[in-house]
């Protein structure tokens, strides 16, 4: 990476501070539009508020994002039409025929804004299931760095997303190496390779490559569940943050249910009762654009064929009895108003990992505009979290 090129994006740029509850009525739709707010700012507020009523359903959303990309681009509006272009293909099904070339346009614009180049880029070569695939990576790092920070994901993010806040890190003096997986970004979409629950495996292939020991790790969204299993099995990994917590996947999908449909489907599920089960879950699926778009999405993103498939999968692979296992300093975080995560999900993580080397546990709030989902909102309040912990840690450890 260029570092004139870096410094100068470095002096333009600054997450924005705020969340907005009313952009959209879809809980799910209006925090995707404050993801891309918080590195785009007031013009990209200003942006969401003329569209707004065009966003009548998904096909619709996806449609006006990829005009106002188009829009954006045309006036010069480079690291918009970047992220306009990705909030478009973020709800697009895997099968549409647009999805590809649009994720690669973010990903030109996204690479050329921040002027990433090509010895920036890694591939590592990684096994899964007996099948030779790719694993993919960017390592960015600086003179005399304080240590390394590896850096990853959860299940429908791209790490080219995370420039900005890796830029921060950056600018803080670390090492970073980060990466996608299984079931993450062109591991899923360019070799159709599924998640995998035993992401030690991916994370150890990591180390591998760069020979890396005396990490700091940070898992992203369901990252948050993955960087401490990854921990429980790689004592490579010495300071591990879950941002933010994310302790058992089943539960939180069948919260999102109504609570009659979510008796229903429990009991379908012990039963095994796939047929109906599948009806009953694609039922819910038409009265709620969150769910319709979550079950497709984490169908394609664990390689399940139907919705009953997927939550065997999510509830025989994903457990929650590795946390026992986790020994280093963790820093959990969590936002009181989760538009995902259930609140108790935080307490319970707290309460399992009784075998740590030291806990830190983090709850933001509405006051401090952090209350949501990895913080969108105030990214920066956050990121200063993390970095004075790993600073303390690092010296105390």
């Amino acid at each position: 990476m260029s570092q004139q090129v870096l410094e100068k994006q470095k002096a333009s740029f600054k997450f924005h501070y705020g969340f907005y509850d009313d952009l959209h009525p879809d809980y799910g739709v209006n925090f995707q539009m404050n993801r891309w707010i918080n590195y785009l700012g007031s013009q990209a507020l200003e942006d969401f508020h003329e569209i707004a009523p065009q966003l009548t359903d998904y096909p619709s959303y996806v449609q006006a994002f990829l005009d106002l990309g188009d829009k954006v681009l045309r006036q010069g509006r480079q690291l918009h039409a970047a992220y306009y272009y990705r909030s478009a293909e973020f709800f697009m099904r895997s099968d549409d025929p647009r999805r590809i070339p649009t994720r690669n346009k973010f990903l030109q614009l996204a690479l050329e804004y921040w002027g990433i180049k090509d010895s920036d880029r890694f591939i590592i070569p990684y096994e899964q299931d007996s099948r030779k695939i790719s694993l993919y990576a960017y390592r960015f790092t600086t003179d005399h760095p304080k240590g390394t920070i590896v850096i990853f994901g959860g299940s429908d993010s791209y790490i080219e997303e995370f420039f900005p806040i890796l830029m921060v890190i950056l600018e803080k003096g670390y090492d970073i190496v980060v990466f996608e997986g299984p079931g993450q970004g062109r591991v899923l979409i360019e070799q159709q390779v599924p998640l995998t629950a035993e992401w030690q495996k991916p994370v150890k292939a990591i180390l591998d490559y760069f020979n890396l020991d005396d990490v700091t790790a940070i898992g992203i969204s369901m990252g948050g569940y993955m960087v401490l299993k990854a921990a429980a099995y790689e004592p490579r990994i010495k300071r591990a943050i879950a941002w933010d917590v994310l302790f058992n996947g089943f539960d939180i999908w069948i919260g999102k249910l109504e609570p009659v449909e979510r008796v229903l489907v429990k009991t379908l599920f012990l039963l095994r009762a796939a047929p109906i089960l599948n009806a009953l879950i694609r039922q819910a699926m038409k009265k709620s654009m969150v769910v319709d778009w979550g079950v497709r999405q984490s169908m394609f993103i664990l390689g399940a064929k139907t919705p009953y498939e997927y939550l065997k999968i999510l509830k025989t692979s994903y457990h929650d009895d590795f946390f026992p296992r986790v020994r280093q300093d963790v820093l959990l975080l969590a936002g009181c108003e989760d538009y995902g995560i259930p609140l108790e999900q935080f307490y319970r993580q707290i309460e399992v990992l009784k075998n740590v080397r030291s806990l830190t546990a983090r709850l933001f709030t509405r006051d401090e505009q952090a209350q949501n989902h990895c913080q969108v909102g105030n990214l920066e309040l956050a990121l200063d979290v993390i970095m004075n912990w790993i600073e303390f840690t690092s010296q105390h450890s």
